[in-house]
């Protein structure tokens, strides 16, 4: 029996593994712990979408602090780290996402100063194991792994391979134990949400129609959907979304406003496809949040060309803008593409438009103000802040004393960029009438 810590980066797809390396470990008669410090083995789960280097200087980090601990790398393991990391630390244990079934062999086997490596692909399904939550209202669902996708400048599809859907009746089966464990919210995740089902004769919507049909309290979000799948059926999924199981949020990650980007992108789809798929689904639920993915300064990408996704976001009025700055990926072919944008023109170009989205997030908040509603409080914030989520997943900052997957009534009365602030509504109702 050994002390082990976990710490997980990435995705929410990353963060079920890492609970489920948890849930393996723990029923191994291993202690989890939250302290690195009194650690016999350090696992660090990482994430390297956006390049190695953030995972480099974790581990860098970790091995200089407790080099006497023993370490193991998991999640997304390109090959071309394994080398580096090894300058950084050479007994190091590797265990990629495709084997965290595996994980307790690879701590033993640490325990026992043989550090080894498990790095094939197989067809593992992270639905259904052992798992100790990272939040104990959240119940993390991977309805999927790999991507359809073949975008130029991506990297996850080396690691994660080809789409691998789970049966309906797996994720229910999963769906029904998150709520029996007390789960108010269910994060439906994947590489693509948007593509699931296209392997076993099925969909997104179909997948969903099962699922809000399950009895129980919770509000279902639905992970990060590519357009280029979501163009096809978007018109039916706006109707599964009119459930009050659903919460009205989506991310749709378009990453240019430019059709010639996109097309050097490898996206299959274009600007206007995102345009009538938001457009559409306001029309139906005009409180839908939305959230998208930008990268600035793709190869090629002129002045012009980065104008017109300034434009789409003015357009339609995202309120979540993820913005990255372009990174070239080893063996991708964006990594070889000629007119590669300069690292200070990447910089000018995201900090305008993080400027412009953030005036445009500040004013679809401030729309929010003096509206009346029910919130599940999900996190604990500081000092006497908690945290939760409306039916449209907007963050709402409530200050008192309550707990985890409590809901509350509140009344917003003001917002930022970031979140919405609010009282309680039955304090307000006391509070009217008096002078404040």
């Amino acid at each position: 029996m050994a002390n082990i810590f976990v710490q997980t980066f990435g995705c929410s797809a990353n963060f079920a593994e890492g609970e489920i390396i948890k849930g393996l470990l723990s029923d191994s008669n291993h202690n989890i712990i939250q302290a690195k410090e009194e650690a016999d083995v350090i696992i660090l789960n990482i994430c390297t979408v956006k390049g190695n280097q953030n995972a480099l200087k974790e581990i860098r980090k970790t091995n200089q602090d407790f080099p006497e601990t023993k370490l193991i790398i998991a999640g997304c393991i390109p090959l071309d780290i394994i080398p580096e990391v090894r300058k950084i630390a050479y007994d190091v244990s590797f265990i990629n996402t495709h084997n965290i079934n595996q994980i307790i062999t690879v701590v033993e086997e640490a325990l026992a100063d043989n550090p080894i490596e498990i790095l094939t692909k197989t067809n593992l399904e992270r639905i259904n194991l052992p798992r100790i939550r990272h939040n104990p209202i959240v119940g993390i669902i991977p309805i999927s792994n790999g991507c359809d996708s073949a975008c130029t400048f991506c990297s996850v599809k080396f690691i994660k391979g080809n789409t691998k859907s789970y049966a309906p009746e797996t994720i229910i089966n999963e769906l029904k134990q998150c709520i029996i464990d007390g789960c108010k919210e269910i994060w439906l995740t994947s590489q693509d949400t948007g593509c699931y089902g296209h392997d076993i004769n099925t969909n997104i919507v179909e997948l969903l129609k099962k699922i809000i049909q399950v009895q129980g309290d919770f509000k279902i979000r639905l992970g990060m959907a590519n357009p280029k799948h979501i163009k096809n059926y978007y018109k039916e999924l706006v109707e599964i979304y009119k459930s009050n199981k659903m919460f009205k949020f989506l991310h749709i990650p378009v990453q240019s406003g430019s059709d010639f980007i996109l097309e050097k992108m490898r996206r299959d789809h274009t600007a206007q496809d995102y345009i009538r798929i938001i457009d559409y689904f306001r029309t139906q639920i005009p409180e839908m949040t939305f959230s998208t993915d930008i990268i600035c300064g793709f190869p090629g990408e002129t002045r012009e060309m980065f104008e017109q996704t300034l434009e789409l976001i003015k357009i339609t009025k995202t309120d979540v803008v993820n913005i990255s700055r372009f990174s070239a990926r080893e063996r991708t072919l964006a990594e070889k593409m000629p007119d590669q944008i300069s690292e200070a023109e990447k910089k000018q170009r995201s900090t305008e438009l993080t400027n412009i989205f953030w005036q445009i997030s500040e004013e679809q908040n401030k729309k929010w103000i003096d509206w009346e509603g029910e919130i599940i409080i999900d996190e604990k914030g500081k000092n006497n802040e908690w945290l939760g989520r409306n039916y449209a997943y907007k963050q709402v900052v409530v200050n008192g004393s309550f707990e985890l997957g409590q809901k509350i009534n509140v009344k917003i009365t003001s917002a930022t960029k970031f979140a919405l602030k609010s009282i309680v509504l039955e304090k307000f109702l006391e509070l009217q009438g008096k002078d404040f």
